[in-house]
């Protein structure tokens, strides 16, 4: 830790409310009374900003004063570039106070490079319609060429802070009214602002608080994105609506040193509540190797929440950060698998805490809908993750593609409703109508539900259907991972339609050789594999590292592997060469 810098404290003889507050201003004006708040850390772990909510509070209303000066009125949309800085959350507070409607965005990735992220920016400026675009100055080159592009008005925080930020009225919100909208980490061409409201917010941040039976023990540990559902509304908004002090690393940071995750988990005091995609815990696994220092280096005995959702749940990778960790303490009961999305503010299921990963195995056939296979073909079985159980207020339904009820143990498309459900998407009343019926909405996601817990089994727009037959694109990934050299993120499955239109798989994987001999081997081996474990005959391409994109989470995108291959964008190396 920096030099007189402490943390803000798990202990505060405030009373903690589990967010009942009718706003987010006023969660934060609560809060504020109190000692916790958040805590930024550099990339080696080192405390370099100590931010009570308190001061975030001060610095909020300066900002909505300093917005309301520049003309940001009721309703206007102001857009944020999320980085993991306190200046992000003064000023996404600032608009909320303002009345003004926050628009948290991307950074930049490695992938697609500065053309591909002022891409990125403009279609989601474009579709957000922002009076304002406030951003760090470190990237401001190429905000200012998005914004431009866009003919949005663009400034660093920086001269934006400097700015004349004269007392005046605030505006009072209504629970009802919208408090910010949120953009999913794929959406790039075809963004989907998702528009939620104060009511819906503070109900699923509740629902967090009851659903983890939050206590004055806990502190939250994050390096998940603010542009993020889990990590704006899990780990930012909830540890304000619910009091809890919270420590943050970079995404960046994370992505470069993953172990300092753990050593802040280790180091910090009470027990920690620390959420992440699968393969976060695969990153930490493979990075601890064989090290012998593990029990020396980490103490994660009072981790008591370790949530997994935003992707699928992966079993495999949970055993061997298990086993990688078990020295250090880790108890794997601390499992919280977890389903949510934005459209649903954030959580929809929650694993009950201290029951831990629950895996079924499930035969390929109920999965793909097809007759159950006879005895002179051996079973193929997946291990499917229970995603516990719904939060409160929540209702969920399975139902056929008809929309007919389905049974325990039938997949079909997961529904839900919840006073948490997105009042819609912004601007596309189309859209909202496609999956919004009566209160209810399609998730998109494929699932089954047994005696009250979900399981999800994959996305419906993923999957491949060859003969009749459905097929996951996860398998096929899984398939090619069994071989020495691969891992999750170097291969994307997906279909597309062949010259006689019929629908055929093609799995697109990162290659690190440079011998062409090497690259048939692989080639052909990866199909080999593929036909073994799924029965389908693949296409098969090699491409170069680095190739396959990320949504702005870090995710595989299928979607976006499949355009950019279909376009020629990705090229494969040639085999036959």
């Amino acid at each position: 830790m920096a030099d007189n810098l402490i943390p803000t404290p798990i202990h505060d003889d405030h009373p903690r409310r589990f967010a009942d507050f009718a706003t987010l201003g006023e969660a934060l004006d609560y809060a504020a009374e109190g000692v916790r708040g958040f805590n930024f850390h550099d990339a080696r772990g080192t405390l370099t900003r100590v931010y009570p909510y308190s001061e975030l509070r001060d610095d909020a209303i300066e900002a909505a004063y300093r917005l309301i000066e520049a003309g940001i009125g009721v309703g206007d949309r102001v857009a944020l570039i999320a980085d993991t800085e306190p200046q992000f959350c003064a000023l996404f507070f600032g608009a909320i106070y303002a009345g003004a409607l926050p628009v948290p965005l991307p950074l930049p990735t490695s992938f697609g490079g500065k053309d591909g992220y002022i891409d990125q920016l403009s279609v989601q400026l474009n579709s957000s319609e922002p009076t304002i675009l406030l951003y760090p100055d470190e990237i401001a080159e190429i905000c200012t060429a998005a914004a431009d592009a866009c003919s949005v008005p663009g400034e660093g925080w920086d001269a934006f802070g400097k700015r004349d930020a004269p007392e005046t009225e605030l505006p009072q919100a209504k629970s009802s009214d919208i408090a910010y909208l949120q953009y999913s980490s794929g959406s790039t061409r075809f963004p989907h602002g998702v528009m939620i409201s104060h009511e819906a917010l503070l109900h699923n941040l509740a629902s967090h608080a009851h659903g983890m039976l939050i206590d004055n023990m806990d502190r939250c540990i994050s390096w998940l994105p603010f542009y993020h559902d889990m990590g704006l509304v899990g780990c930012m908004l909830s540890m304000v609506a619910n009091q809890v002090s919270t420590d943050y690393l970079k995404t960046a940071d994370f992505a470069r040193r993953p172990l300092a995750w753990l050593d802040l988990i280790s180091r910090n005091p009470g027990t920690s509540c620390s959420y992440s995609p699968t393969f976060g815990y695969e990153i930490c696994a493979r990075r601890i190797g064989s090290q012998s220092n593990v029990k020396d280096r980490f103490d994660l005995s009072r981790w008591r929440l370790a949530g997994n959702g935003a992707d699928m749940i992966r079993p495999d990778v949970m055993q061997a950060f298990t086993d990688a960790f078990a020295d250090a303490g880790f108890d794997p009961k601390c499992f919280v698998p977890s389903y949510g999305l934005a459209e649903a503010t954030l959580a929809v299921t929650l694993m009950p805490a201290d029951e831990g990963l629950v895996v079924e195995l499930v035969e390929e056939n109920e999965l793909s809908g097809a007759p159950t296979a006879d005895n002179d073909h051996p079973k193929r079985y997946r291990a499917v993750v229970n995603c516990g159980k719904p939060v409160r207020d929540t209702e969920i339904e399975i139902r056929t593609d008809d929309g007919e009820l389905l049974s325990d143990r039938e997949i079909g498309r997961v529904w839900m409703k919840s006073p948490a459900v997105m009042q819609g998407y912004f601007r596309d009343e189309e859209a909202t109508d496609a999956c919004m019926v009566e209160g209810w909405l399609d998730t998109g996601d494929m699932g089954y539900m047994s005696s009250g817990y979900l399981y999800i089994v994959g996305r419906a727009k993923d999957m491949i259907i060859v003969n009749g037959k459905n097929h996951w694109p996860q398998d096929i990934e899984w398939a090619v991972e069994q071989l020495p050299g691969f891992k999750s993120g170097d291969i994307a499955a997906f279909a597309i339609t062949a010259p006689g239109g019929e629908e055929s798989p093609a799995v697109l994987v990162q290659c690190r050789t440079s011998d062409l001999n090497e690259r048939a081997r692989l080639h052909d081996l990866i199909r080999d594999k593929v036909r073994a474990i799924t029965g389908m005959n693949c296409i098969v391409e090699l491409v170069p590292p680095r190739t396959l994109p990320r949504t702005s989470s870090g995710k595989l995108s299928r979607a976006k592997a499949r355009s950019l291959y279909l376009t020629g964008e990705i090229q494969p190396y040639d085999i036959a060469a």
